[in-house]
């Protein structure tokens, strides 16, 4: 499919085929798109919990109980759910630790550059720290951004999907201990493929998006 082709082919899934799987190999494809999602200055401040089992889905389900309880079935028919999670704050030793692993990595001709390139994510990380006071939810926009590539990359893979803010993020970073750990969960995306039964398929319910005029200034 062509970018077009993709767009207008994915939607937000609302029924799952729970006898379909993603394949190992696509799964795969699936991690690494989450690896390597684009962030300011390279933070990668996030963390993901990727459950593929029936227990590990059921652990996740943990976070739809009460009102949220219309988002059960999403994450128990579905091949595999990625729970998004964000760290809740950087300092120097995670900053140098991102900057070590770019010169691991080959990224750094020299010193310098490497020193330059840190002093760049202090000055940045400083200013939603101390100026914008914003420091927590700038790290949560780059875990979104992530979020928005994933849900075009599984739709190249013809896989599915469904983002979910509904869920119960107290519920969930007590399941897997996850403030002690430096994060806090932001959203759920469930994944597989859709069921032939889905209302919201663009088979039966077409596609709305706002009118180019509305939305563009071309200048």
């Amino acid at each position: 499919m062509n970018l077009k082709e993709i767009l207008n082919w994915r939607y937000t899934t609302k029924e799952f085929d729970s006898t379909k799987k993603i394949s190992e190999a696509d799964m795969a494809e699936v991690k690494y798109l989450l690896r390597m999602s684009p962030s300011s200055v390279n933070l990668q401040p996030w963390h993901f919990i990727v459950a593929e089992t029936a227990e590990g889905k059921a652990r996740i389900a943990k976070g739809t109980q009460g009102f949220f309880h219309f988002n059960e079935p999403k994450v128990n028919n579905a091949s595999a759910v990625v729970l998004f999670c964000s760290k809740i704050d950087a300092d120097d030793a995670y900053y140098q630790h991102i900057a070590d692993t770019e010169d691991k990595n080959g990224r750094f001709p020299s010193e310098d550059i490497k020193n330059g390139f840190l002093g760049a994510v202090k000055a940045f990380a400083g200013i939603h720290k101390y100026d914008l006071k914003d420091q927590q939810h700038w790290m949560e926009k780059q875990v979104y951004l992530n979020i928005g590539s994933f849900l075009l990359g599984v739709a190249s893979l013809g896989i599915d999907a469904t983002p979910m803010e509904g869920i119960d993020v107290k519920a969930l970073d007590e399941e897997f201990g996850l403030r002690a750990k430096g994060f806090t969960s932001l959203v759920a995306v469930s994944l597989g493929y859709r069921a032939a039964s889905d209302f919201n398929s663009t088979d039966k319910t077409p596609k709305s998006r706002l009118a180019e005029r509305e939305i563009f200034t071309v200048i």
